[in-house]
């Protein structure tokens, strides 16, 4: 089982693309190569969208 659920997900993001956008971006931010061990980057960064923790923005050229 996924956690959190994309049911959670979908309701704090206007659409499937801004949260993958999102989340990837933030994932990038997270990695970190010195440390393999824990939370993978992009659970934590879903982990963050749905306890929002994360905010987003759109502009014309994406996600800020």
């Amino acid at each position: 089982m996924n956690k959190p659920s994309l049911d959670i997900l979908l309701k704090k993001v206007d659409s499937r693309y801004t949260l993958v956008v999102a989340a990837a971006k933030r994932a990038r931010m997270l990695t970190n190569p010195e440390s393999s061990a824990g939370t993978k980057p992009v659970s934590r960064a879903l982990e963050e969208i749905a306890a929002d923790r994360l905010q987003y923005e759109r502009t014309k050229s994406g996600i800020k």
